[in-house]
């Protein structure tokens, strides 16, 4: 192992850039010409466009051009879409209504894009969109998933009877019911999963540049993923041909997910940029990312398990309304359903699972994957019914849960997924012991002494990501192949690029993954470059989401890797006049094994390109590209256990202790993993205690600002004492698995595990706010 390799504590190389403003994002991006946009968006959640008059903004200074949903419409310009078809139980297939990226007839929710207005300076646009007049016919507005589908709310799409979007299962309804016809025991709760708004650092932009002499597009993006958002512009939006349409996302300041998608604002600063003849640049507010991003989570679940005598499991029933907002997102399908249902076994063995899931649409903004993605919403799930079981049984939390732990590998569940390895005994010990879980009586009577209610709650999660393989999603209704690409290029004087698929924002991945390439080769890492973000230099990739940069888009650099090193050791056979087989690569040189004999790297790959002396019939360069399609999903697991403190005046809780133990499998740098851990737990915190989105009953975000909307504080949150554990994952090269999400995944049923053991009400909602707890404790006490 290098001192930079692989498991080494390397400093990342992209933080100097960062911390010293040397960064560049899309608001950095110039082009000449270029000018500003800003929408008029709708301030109603549900109405009908009677008239739009853009006469008056059109006279206004600066102004170049103000352009509506028909002319986009008259362009030919398409509709977004959902990527994943999802099928009701009865065959039918998903209701998708029509999301028009510029509304001409209808708007479903407040913020809802309905003109452009493109004009000399950003001050000038905002202003001649305020000049903009519509008339609107106001409709009644539902926002909640469960009241949209009374008889007599009001209808959101013509294509969705009631707002109903799909009814959907999983699992065996029948074998479930003859296991709750054994149980013991059976434990029933009703559970809601609270809204979110993802919040990156970076809102989002985008800069739309039509080049007439070229007939070429460029789209500069805040994205996760832009090969995927080049190809559904092209293939399905029609905005440009693809062979004509670049997209770049240079450095992006965070996007747990809501980058994942193609929004209204690319497609429209693309066509506008044609239309108008300027370049176009967008870049939102913070408010207007409140309302537009995608938000996160929203599920109203019924859920209940079957226990035998033994308190071991015998069947888990759940039905899960998902609220999906106004419209169908790119993924929001997959979320509720394949993201979700298929993790309701958690770590635990569970002979017989039925989930159902209905999909409906409110006049909310669209809901999607957000950091976990499903995962989350399972993991709330199953370990807030985990404790509660565990305290109407009067046994020990830990000791409940490790008796139902899956322990022989592999483990087929009911629900889809097979477990390949883990252990998660020895994450559950490992929290154990980390959280001095042993003396928390102690704690807790000395927290009584100074009037405090002490409490501690674990969580045992699992999630599956790298998702995979394409052969497998593609039955299940995926319409992208979820695969990797890389290229290996080592130039003429041996520096390296690695063109990757995967995309970093915030990951890491500039060190990560030059680590591979030092573990491999030996040469430095700043002699390596990572190459990614911009479709033109890089063929094609699928991006990065659901924690698939290492097990998957790392996988496809190994490969990529192998045939580098199998060139280049032919090249150092023949120049040393030694048989292949006995060359090993050390220390940045090609050696003969057990000899002194040995060519430099970068002599090597000049070799390479001279093409003076090289083995009979090879070509000359040294440049290899690889795809990669998991096998299987990786499955990372862990035990997360926090403890808290609660002043019964106030309601006011203080996390006092959290610890996490995760197996993550190999891990290429522990300070990276770390701090991926610290911040979903960050997120999950932020999830159980503060954060929440609100809508009134006409449709109006109440949590439309920092002032409404509470972002956890450095205050908020203790030191955390994270640990790893490993079992290898045995689908992928490297052995890895997903860390990104783990973190936000496991931790919100920890806290709130904690807060209702403080205060002993089992009644208590995300977020446990002051003012929430404050009332669960009186409402205890009555």
């Amino acid at each position: 192992m290098g001192i930079e390799g692989v498991g080494a504590r390397v400093a990342r190389k992209e933080d100097k850039r960062f911390i010293t403003g040397a960064g560049r994002y899309v608001d950095d991006m110039v082009v000449p010409g270029m000018k500003h946009a800003a929408f008029v968006r709708s301030p109603h959640a549900h109405a009908q466009i009677k008239k739009i008059d853009v006469k008056k903004a059109q006279g206004m200074p600066g102004v170049i051009g103000v352009l509506t949903g028909k002319e986009l419409k008259a362009d030919g310009i398409g509709n977004l879409i959902c990527g994943w078809m999802i099928h009701s139980k009865d065959g039918s297939p998903m209701k998708m209504g029509a999301w028009s990226p510029l509304a001409f007839d209808r708007v479903r929710y407040v913020g809802d894009a309905v003109v452009i207005v493109v004009a000399e300076t950003k001050g000038q646009a905002r202003d001649a969109a305020e000049a903009v007049e519509i008339t609107y016919k106001e409709l009644k507005a539902v926002v909640d998933a469960s009241k949209a589908m009374d008889k007599g709310a009001p209808q959101i799409h013509p294509e969705a009877d009631n707002n109903l979007i799909f009814d959907w299962d999983i699992g065996n309804a029948d074998d479930t019911d003859a296991a709750f016809g054994k149980a013991a025991h059976v434990v029933k709760m009703d559970i809601i999963n609270n809204r979110l708004v993802p919040n990156a650092m970076e809102p989002r932009a985008a800069l739309g540049h039509y080049d007439k002499a070229e007939d070429h597009y460029t789209c500069w993006t805040t994205s996760q993923n832009p090969h995927v958002a080049r190809l559904v512009m092209s293939a399905f939006y029609n905005v440009a041909p693809e062979n004509k349409l670049r997209v770049i996302a240079p450095d992006v300041g965070g996007g747990f997910g809501s980058k994942i998608y193609i929004y209204p604002e690319e497609i429209v600063c693309l066509w506008a940029s044609k239309k108008t003849g300027v370049p176009v640049k967008w870049v939102a507010d913070r408010t207007e990312s409140f309302l537009t991003d995608a938000h996160g989570r929203d599920h109203h679940t019924h859920a209940e398990m079957a226990f035998d005598k033994d308190h071991r499991i015998l069947g888990l029933k759940v039905e899960t309304q998902a609220n999906l907002g106004a419209y169908m997102s790119l993924f929001s399908s997959a979320t509720p359903t394949y993201l979700y249902a298929t993790l309701l076994s958690g770590q635990y063995n569970i002979p017989a699972i039925h989930a159902n899931v209905k999909a409906i649409y409110t006049n909310t903004a669209p809901v999607d994957a957000y950091r976990g993605a499903g995962r989350p919403e399972a993991t709330f799930v199953m370990e807030r019914m985990m404790e509660t079981a565990a305290r109407q049984f009067g046994v020990s939390p830990a000791e409940l849960r490790r008796k139902n732990f899956v322990t022989a590998f592999p483990h087929q569940t009911p629900v889809i997924m097979c477990y390949d390895a883990g252990d998660y005994a020895a994450s559950l010990d490992a929290a154990m012991k980390a959280s001095d879980y042993a003396g928390f009586a102690k704690r807790k009577a000395a927290a009584a002494k100074k009037g405090l209610l002490r409490g501690i709650g674990m969580s045992c999660y699992i999630e599956a990501c790298g998702i995979a393989p394409s052969a497998a999603v593609g039955s299940l209704g995926a319409g992208v192949g979820l695969w990797e690409s890389a290229e290996v290029r080592v130039n003429a004087v041996g520096t390296i690029e690695v063109l990757t698929g995967s995309h970093s924002h915030g990951q890491g991945h500039e060190t990560t993954f030059a680590q591979l390439v030092n573990e491999r080769f030996g040469v430095p890492l700043d002699s390596v470059s990572i190459v990614h973000g911009d479709t033109d230099k890089v063929q094609m990739g699928m991006g990065t989401y659901g924690s698939r940069s290492g097990a998957v888009g790392m996988s496809a650099i190994v490969k990529a890797l192998d045939k580098v090193e199998a060139k280049a050791k032919k090249i150092a056979a023949h120049l040393l006049e030694a048989d292949e087989g006995d060359i090993v690569i050390e220390n940045g040189a090609l050696k003969v094994a057990g000899t002194d004999k040995n060519v430099p790297w970068f002599q090597m790959a000049l070799a390479a390109y001279t093409a003076h002396n090289l083995p009979g019939g090879m070509e000359p360069g040294l440049k290899e590209t690889a795809f990669y399609d998991p096998s299987n999903f990786t499955f990372p697991a862990g035990c997360y256990i926090c403890e808290v403190e609660v002043d019964p005046e106030t309601g006011v809780t203080e996390i006092v202790q959290f610890v996490a133990a995760d197996d993550f499998g190999n891990i290429i740098n522990p300070m990276i993993v770390e701090g991926q851990v610290h911040g979903g737990l960050a997120q999950g915190i932020g999830q159980a205690l503060l954060e929440g989105a609100h809508y009134d009953n006409s449709g109006q975000l109440l949590t439309a600002s920092y002032m409404d909307y509470t972002m956890p504080r450095a205050g908020d949150l203790p030191s955390f004492k994270v640990s790893t554990s490993n079992t290898p994952c045995p689908g992928n090269p490297l052995g890895i698995k997903g860390c990104g999400e783990a973190g936000a995944i496991g931790s919100p049923p920890a806290g709130i595990n904690a807060l209702t053991d403080a205060i002993g009400s089992n009644d208590l909602a995300m977020p446990a706010s002051p003012s929430t707890v404050w009332a669960a404790i009186r409402a205890t006490k009555h």
